[in-house]
């Protein structure tokens, strides 16, 4: 069994669906931590939950990078602890650094609430090996601040080491502009830090981890992590 603890922050609206998936439909141990709380053991996977810490007043992810929790979080995953920021998690995983980059305001300034449409970019890292390469997965998205830049530098970085796992794709399978819900740049939804151990994506898997939700295409995420943490 492993264990999980999903942080949450003052404005998380995604926690308990965390929770819910990872207790009753994976049966796994799984707790909350309080942001203010700085104890995470040392065999536990993060998650960094979905929603809009501390209003998102200053800007999305930037007040709650300097929760005290944060302290451990970053210890912890450069200690190679896994590290999952599902939507304002990724927001918050980039403000603090673990991750390159910036989410901003999405292309065209709305708020997008839709099912997107991924390949599987890489499969050989612990949070995407129950994947197929190429694979493509329908995941729910929600978010006014999706939209992932970073310099030049950095995107060619990215693609040559293989640290963007996931990336939005029309019914035909490539990444064109009119499959890019929210302008990200090259289609990146979701990439990884050079370690491997810390993702952040803007789509939401716990959203797609049963079969009455309309996909389970987010429940293979969740497996990965799982095994790799028997290992």
């Amino acid at each position: 069994m492993a264990k999980f603890v999903i942080i949450q922050f003052p404005g998380s609206n995604c926690d308990q669906d965390c929770y819910h998936v990872l207790k009753d439909v994976m049966g796994q141990q799984v707790r909350y931590a309080w942001h203010k709380d700085s104890l995470i053991e040392a065999d536990e996977s993060i998650i960094l939950p979905g929603g809009f810490s501390y209003g998102d007043y200053l800007r999305t992810g930037s007040i709650a990078r300097f929760s005290p929790i944060m302290s451990s979080v970053i210890a912890a995953a450069k200690a190679g602890q896994p590290v999952l920021g599902i939507c304002n998690g990724f927001q918050i995983l980039c403000e603090a650094g673990l991750l390159p980059g910036a989410l901003v305001r999405n292309r065209d300034l709305h708020f997008v609430c839709e099912t997107a449409l991924m390949r599987v970019e890489a499969n050989d890292t612990l949070f995407t090996r129950k994947y197929q390469k190429g694979q493509h997965v329908r995941i729910p998205i929600a978010h006014g601040e999706g939209c992932y830049v970073a310099s030049e530098q950095t995107i060619r970085h990215l693609n040559e080491y293989g640290q963007v796992l996931f990336r939005y794709v029309g019914a035909e399978g490539q990444a064109r502009e009119k499959s890019n819900p929210n302008g990200s740049i090259a289609n990146i939804a979701g990439i990884c830090n050079s370690e491997g151990n810390v993702l952040g994506m803007m789509p939401h898997p716990e959203r797609a981890s049963e079969s009455l939700l309309g996909s389970e295409d987010g429940k293979a995420l969740f497996e990965s992590m799982i095994r790799s943490a028997a290992r």
